[in-house]
C-alpha cells in the first residue's frame, strides 16, 4: 500500500473500513490522510475571503481544465517558449552585429615614455667637425636615455562598429540543434500532458466509484433501518427478544459509521482531484460522467506501435541532437568567413572644450575580412567527434530497451485488465447473489421462519461482497488507463 498513488491509496482505504481491519499500515495510511484532511482544511479557511467558483465536469473536461491550469504543465509550456527564444539567440548570431562606443579619459597624469639621447651625440659631432674639442674626447657607447610625456590631458572619441558573419560550418549545425532543442521541449510537454490526464483520470475515477459505493451504503442503511424499526416493534410487543434488537443496532451503527467515513473519503478523494487539476481547493466541483461495466471495451489484438509513446519520440528525438552536435564538430575543421567595418571620431584637448564647434574632431574609417583557417588542435576535435558517435551509440541501445520495456508494459497492462474484467464479474455475480440472499432472508424474517442471526449475517455478507465489487470495479478502471498509457493512447 505504500508505493501506492494518492488516489489508490484514498479508495483502497475506503474498501479497509468496511472489513472494519486495522492493521499497522492501514493504520499509518489512515493518520496521513488525516493529516491531508486538514491541510486542506487549512487552505480553505486561508481562501474563505475568495469567491467561491462551481465547476461541473465531465472527464475530458477535466482534463482539458488540468491541462490549462495545473502549474506542471504551465511550467512544461513556459519551457518549451524558452526553446524557441533560444532559436531565436542562436539565429541572431548570423544576423549583421552593429555596435557604439564612447570613451572619454582625463590624464591625470600624462603617460611617461624613454627616449635615446640623440641631441648629444649630434652636438659632440659638429663641435669635433669644427676642431672645438679634441675628436678623442666625443662619448662613445649607448646613448642615454631621457624621459618625455606625449599626449594632451584630456581625450575624447567616438565610433561605431559592423561585423557580419559570412561564413561557419558550427553555426549553420547549431541552428539545426537548436530547431531539434524546441522539438524536444514540446515532446517533454506532452509527456508531461499524459501524465496530468493519467492523474486527473485516476483520481476521477476514485470520486465516482466511491459515490456508486455511498449510494449502496445509503440503500443498506435504509433497508436495515426499516427491519431495526420492524424488530424493535415486534420486541415492544414481546415476539422477539432484545438480544434481536441489539444485534441489529450494533449491525446498523456500524453501517452508519461507515457511511460517514466514506462521505469524508469521497470529500478527501475529491480534495485530490482538484489539486491534480490545479484546481482551487475551496471550488465546487461536481462530476457528470457516470460508470458501468458496459464502458469497458474488449481487447483487441492491436500491434504495438512504439511511435505512439511519447518516450520512444523523446529518445528519438535525442538521437537525431547528438547526430547534430557530431555534425557540428565535423564543421570546425573548415575555415571560418567574417566581415567588419568601423568607423570613429577622436579629439585631443588639454582644456575640456571638447563641445566647442571651433575646435577639429578626427574621424578614422577602416573596412576588412577576417579568415580564422583551423591547422591543428591537438586532436581536440577528433575525440569530440568520437564522444557524439559513441553517445549516438548509446541512444540506440537506449531505444532498444525502450521498445522491449513497451512491449513488456503493454503485454503486462493487458494481463492485467484481463484479469481485473474476470474477477469484476466474478464479484458482480457474488453481489448480485449477495443481494438475493438478502431478500430471501428479509422475507423469511418478516414472516416469522427465519431468524435475526439469518439477516445480521446476510448483510454482512452482501457488505463484504459490495466492498469486493468496488474493489474489483477499481481495479478495472486503473489497469484500464494503464493499458491505455503503455499503448500511448490515453492523451
Amino acid at each position: 500500500m505504500d508505493d501506492c498513488e494518492p488516489e489508490q491509496i484514498i479508495f483502497r482505504t475506503a474498501m479497509l473500513f468496511s472489513k472494519h481491519i486495522f492493521s499497522y499500515k492501514r493504520t499509518r495510511v489512515i493518520f496521513l490522510l488525516a493529516g491531508f484532511s486538514l491541510l486542506s482544511g487549512n487552505i480553505l479557511r486561508a481562501q474563505q475571503n475568495n469567491s467561491t467558483q462551481t465547476y461541473a465536469f465531465s472527464l475530458k473536461q477535466a482534463i482539458d481544465y488540468a491541462i490549462q491550469n495545473k502549474p506542471a504543465v504551465k511550467n512544461a509550456l513556459l519551457d518549451e517558449t524558452i526553446a524557441q527564444k533560444k532559436v531565436n539567440e542562436i539565429t541572431g548570431i548570423g544576423l549583421p552585429q552593429l555596435n557604439g562606443s564612447l570613451e572619454f579619459n582625463d590624464f591625470l597624469k600624462l603617460p611617461t615614455s624613454f627616449l635615446p639621447d640623440f641631441i648629444s651625440p649630434s652636438i659632440y659631432g659638429v663641435l669635433a667637425k669644427e676642431q672645438l674639442i679634441d675628436p678623442g674626447k666625443v662619448p662613445t657607447g649607448e646613448p642615454a636615455l631621457f624621459p618625455v610625456q606625449f599626449g594632451t590631458k584630456y581625450t575624447a572619441s567616438a565610433g561605431l562598429t559592423l561585423s557580419q558573419l559570412i561564413f561557419d560550418g558550427s553555426y549553420i549545425v547549431g541552428l539545426k540543434a537548436s530547431k531539434t532543442y524546441v522539438d524536444l521541449s514540446r515532446r517533454n510537454t506532452q509527456r508531461t500532458k499524459i501524465e496530468t490526464a493519467t492523474q486527473v483520470t485516476k483520481a476521477y475515477y476514485t470520486v465516482i466509484v466511491n459515490e456508486r459505493r455511498l449510494n449502496l451504503i445509503d440503500a443498506n442503511v435504509t433497508r436495515l433501518t426499516k427491519i431495526f424499526s420492524d424488530t424493535k416493534a415486534l420486541n415492544e410487543q414481546g415476539f422477539v427478544e432484545k438480544l434481536d434488537v441489539d444485534r441489529l443496532s450494533v449491525t446498523l451503527n456500524s453501517l452508519e459509521i461507515e457511511k460517514q467515513k466514506l462521505q469524508n473519503f469521497i470529500e478527501l478523494s475529491r480534495y485530490l482531484l482538484k489539486f491534480q487539476m490545479g484546481m482551487p481547493v475551496d471550488a465546487q466541483l461536481t462530476l457528470t460522467d457516470s460508470i458501468s461495466e458496459s464502458n469497458f471495451a474488449a481487447l483487441t489484438d492491436d500491434k504495438n506501435d512504439y511511435t505512439k509513446r511519447v518516450e520512444y519520440g523523446l529518445l528519438q528525438t535525442q538521437k537525431k541532437l547528438y547526430t547534430l552536435d557530431m555534425q557540428r564538430h565535423k564543421s570546425t575543421y573548415l575555415p571560418s568567413v567574417a566581415a567588419f567595418g568601423s568607423v570613429s571620431t577622436q579629439a585631443q584637448r588639454n582644456e575640456f572644450n571638447f563641445f566647442d564647434s571651433d575646435e577639429k574632431w578626427f574621424q578614422t574609417a577602416v573596412i576588412g575580412g577576417k579568415v580564422s583557417i583551423p591547422i591543428f588542435d591537438g586532436l581536440q576535435k577528433r575525440a569530440r567527434i568520437q564522444q557524439s558517435r559513441l553517445n549516438i551509440q548509446k541512444t540506440d541501445n537506449d531505444i532498444l530497451n525502450l521498445e522491449s520495456a513497451i512491449a513488456l508494459d503493454i503485454a503486462n497492462s493487458r494481463l492485467m485488465y484481463e484479469n481485473a474484467t474476470k474477477t469484476l464479474e466474478t464479484q458482480r455475480k457474488n453481489m448480485e447473489l449477495a443481494q438475493e440472499i438478502v431478500r430471501v432472508t428479509n422475507i423469511k424474517y418478516t414472516e416469522g421462519v427465519g431468524s435475526n442471526l439469518e439477516v445480521v449475517n446476510a448483510e454482512a455478507s452482501l457488505k463484504e461482497s459490495q466492498t469486493n465489487y468496488f474493489n474489483a470495479l477499481y481495479d478495472v478502471i486503473i489497469s484500464q488507463v494503464e493499458l491505455s498509457r503503455a499503448r500511448g493512447t490515453l492523451y
